[in-house]
């Protein structure tokens, strides 16, 4: 899996960050099951497929999103030590930045999607953490990807991601690397700049 700011396999890094909105009941595995579908939904929707629905079919599919992932957690776990040396104008800023980040990487690469077929293979619960763990099978060759939801269980009956696990390859992990590395060779300032520069491009 390359190493990169735009690493990973698109529709499902789309499918991990769409779980989890408020006001569900049941397990997890029930509630990553009733997400998913809401985005299959669109991706299957014909009002939304062809190029000309592109826009409509991202903003769509953005709105589950923002309903559902608290991207100021993961915004934090990705940047590691380095958040604690940031002022509270840089978080906000790195949070946008790091949102920003998200939607061009894997948003835009919805296209992707083909009829992945998924099947949901286990869930492990240990207080108040879960793992839900799924196949995806892609057409035409039927190739085989296995993806981990790490979730943790929030007010109420919610199950919220925290992290996902494609092949081994942790999605919050490989960003703090990579972030990690940019900041002890350069400057954090210089992380923002390459970021925006990767924003910049896919606009």
């Amino acid at each position: 899996m390359p190493r990169n700011f735009l690493y990973g396999a698109p529709l499902l890094v789309v499918l991990a960050l769409t779980l989890a909105t408020s006001g569900w009941a049941g397990t997890a595995t029930d509630q990553l099951r009733s997400r998913v579908d809401d985005v299959l939904k669109v991706l299957d929707d014909a009002a939304f497929k062809g190029a000309e629905h592109a826009r409509a079919r991202r903003v769509a599919v953005r709105r589950i999103m923002e309903a559902a992932i608290d991207v100021h957690e993961m915004a934090q776990r990705a940047l590691g030590r380095h958040w604690t040396e940031r002022t509270e104008a840089e978080r906000r800023e790195f949070v946008i930045l790091f949102t920003d980040l998200l939607d061009r990487a894997y948003l835009g690469k919805i296209d992707a999607y083909d009829g992945d077929q998924i099947s949901y293979i286990g869930e492990g619960v240990d207080g108040d953490r879960a793992v839900v763990q799924i196949r995806v099978t892609s057409p035409p060759q039927g190739n085989e990807t296995l993806v981990d939801f790490r979730l943790m269980h929030a007010a109420g009956d919610d199950w919220r991601v925290d992290d996902v696990v494609i092949d081994g390859a942790s999605l919050v992990e490989n960003y703090r690397g990579q972030f990690n590395t940019v900041i002890r060779r350069s400057s954090y300032g210089e992380l923002v700049k390459k970021i925006r520069s990767i924003i910049a491009d896919r606009k």
